[in-house]
């Protein structure tokens, strides 16, 4: 049985008579069903009569289902409602817009609406960068996708998308006090996204990419860089690239190896791992290699040959090694998995250098668990919060966009998310650093701070910059 998580968690409301044992009945039998409680509440009272809650987690939808027909089996215990937290929690959606500023007078409705507003256009009529300061702009981005590639769930279009994209935004007002709204298109054609976002442009101070297919989202994101003058960040692509290069930071000062001295072997040749690897040879790594299902890319190689990979064979694998994952991995420093799930054994890494590095962060289920890794690895990370290091694109964007919209930045460019991964790295101290902890917590509320004060400076001292460092919103 796996991992018991809140993400699968409920309430189950039971009715039964106040006799001597009868709550250690229900517990006992939730406990031997595999379930966890949280929290056990009294909802009524008469009659020797009591109603409880249980808030319970299980490790899926059907062993949920398995907890409750443990418990319905129980004598004199009535199950009243089930309920799945999850859903209840985006009933209505997650997020809502409020008022910064109340109307409760005549003078107000004049200087927020007609007649005062019309000033308000004419200035930015006139100037067009005011936006920045007289409308939401200055602190609003816009997180935008066509569903077609979201989490690990794929292609489901942009109805369902909507709570990733709605999670998105509470995020980053959360952790960055950023205004983010979802946008979600009814279409899956590159050409339509690009006009669509590039006509959106006016709203916003920034555009997140997200859950966009692979190679689209490569094109996409380049075509409207070049024609946008805001930043357009993909988050799957280069979040998950910092975070990483955080990660690694950190983990060669554990293991005592150099960025120039190391060789890395990724599995999964997709947008983030394109990304990755570009970012990682910029920072030094010399030695290199990617695979995809079909094995190592190299130059010779003609099957599932796209851009992405056709870069990738131009740029890595210098020695041009062929095969399997498991044939190009031994004596590798550092695997880094955004593949799928079960494509990484014990064995593999019992044949990689000494010290042995592996970020397996395909979600929900990793390229192997850290209990089959663990007798071999040195330093292990995952993209789950129930395992220490978690590499997690949070610790990336809320303060990356809080820091572009402080200077309006016009792109993120390559020394922006370097400097990114290394205010993240920076937050644990040298003398922290730990083989479990290489990576800070997605709640570590220093993080947003020094990436947003670090991308600032950055964007200002490399030119894409439209102003200096502002004072941020306190709401």
């Amino acid at each position: 049985m796996g991992h018991v998580s809140p993400a699968y968690s409920i309430t189950i409301r039971l009715k039964y008579r106040d006799v001597p044992g009868a709550l250690g009945r229900m517990t006992s039998s939730i406990g031997d069903a595999g379930g966890s409680i949280g929290a056990v509440d009294i909802v009524d009272s008469r009659d020797n009569i009591i109603t409880r809650d249980f808030s319970v987690q299980a490790t899926d939808v059907e062993h949920g289902e398995q907890i409750v027909k443990a418990v319905n089996a129980l004598d004199g215990v009535d199950v009243i409602n089930v309920s799945d937290r999850t859903f209840l929690m985006h009933l209505g959606g997650k997020i809502e817009v409020i008022s910064r500023i109340p109307i409760k007078t005549r003078d107000d409705l004049s200087m927020a609406y007609t007649p005062g507003v019309a000033r308000v256009c004419r200035a930015i009529a006139d100037d067009p960068d005011a936006s920045f300061n007289l409308t939401i702009r200055r602190n609003t981005v816009a997180v935008v996708s066509d569903g077609s590639a979201v989490l690990g769930l794929g292609n489901i279009g942009p109805r369902a998308a909507m709570p990733v994209m709605e999670g998105k935004a509470l995020l980053f007002k959360e952790f960055a006090k950023v205004d983010a709204f979802p946008i979600c298109l009814e279409t899956q054609d590159v050409e339509e996204i690009i006009m669509i976002v590039k006509a959106l442009g006016p709203t916003f101070g920034g555009i997140n990419l997200e859950d966009i297919s692979s190679p689209r989202c490569v094109e996409i994101e380049e075509r409207l860089r070049a024609e946008m003058d805001i930043p357009v960040f993909h988050d799957d692509q280069h979040g998950t690239a910092v975070v990483v290069l955080a990660a690694l930071q950190n983990a060669l000062k554990v293991v005592g190896k150099s960025m120039d001295k190391i060789r890395v072997v990724i599995n999964g040749a997709g947008a983030a791992g394109v990304a990755i690897a570009k970012l990682l040879l910029s920072v030094g790594v010399q030695q290199m290699v990617v695979c995809d299902r079909s094995g190592a890319i190299h130059q010779a190689r003609i099957e599932g040959v796209n851009p992405l990979k056709t870069w990738l064979a131009n740029h890595t694998n210098q020695e041009q090694l062929q095969g399997r994952l498991a044939d190009v991995l031994p004596g590798a420093d550092v695997f880094i998995g955004v593949s799928s799930a079960g494509t990484l054994h014990g064995n593999d890494i019992a044949r990689m250098a000494v010290d042995p590095i592996v970020f397996a962060l395909a979600n929900p289920d990793p390229e192997i668990t850290p209990e089959e890794a663990s007798p071999h690895v040195r330093v292990m990370a995952t993209g789950r919060s129930d395992y220490p290091n978690q590499i997690n694109n949070v610790l990336c964007f809320p303060g990356l966009f809080r820091g572009l919209l402080d200077v309006r930045a016009r792109d993120v460019n390559e020394q922006i998310k370097i400097a990114a991964a290394a205010a993240i790295a920076g937050v644990i101290s040298e003398n922290e650093l730990h083989p479990d902890y290489i990576i800070p917590s997605v709640f570590d509320r220093r993080v947003a701070t020094a990436v947003a004060e670090t991308v600032s400076r950055v964007a200002i001292e490399t030119g894409v910059a439209r102003r200096g460092q502002a004072p941020r919103p306190n709401s």
